[in-house]
């Protein structure tokens, strides 16, 4: 299988970016970081209208992903079962509260 190409815009001391950076370590998933404190990285990310961090591209999706959203990120990287929306409840962190 291919490794996918990811590329994520951080800030620093933003807990949800530190989220992505340790779940794709953990999944073992190469990626390139670029923090927006660096202006050319903000204006980068800017440029393609988006203004919050993080910010997670992945080769092949047509849409970034914002924030930390873990079962949209293992979907689209194909960590999980892609017949499945990544709102079944067959995700991480699905909890029902009906009961």
């Amino acid at each position: 299988m291919e490794e996918p190409e990811v590329l994520v815009y951080i800030s620093d001391y933003n807990k949800e970016c530190e989220r992505v950076i340790q779940n794709l370590k953990k999944w073992k998933i190469p990626y390139e970081i670029k923090n927006i404190n660096d202006i050319n990285h903000m204006k980068e990310l800017q440029d393609k209208g988006i203004y919050g961090t993080p910010a997670i591209f992945i080769k092949g999706v047509k849409e970034p992903i914002l924030g930390f959203q873990k079962n949209k990120i293992k979907y689209s990287l194909g960590l999980l079962d892609n017949h499945i929306s990544y709102y079944s409840s067959f995700f991480d962190g699905y909890k029902n509260d009906s009961k």
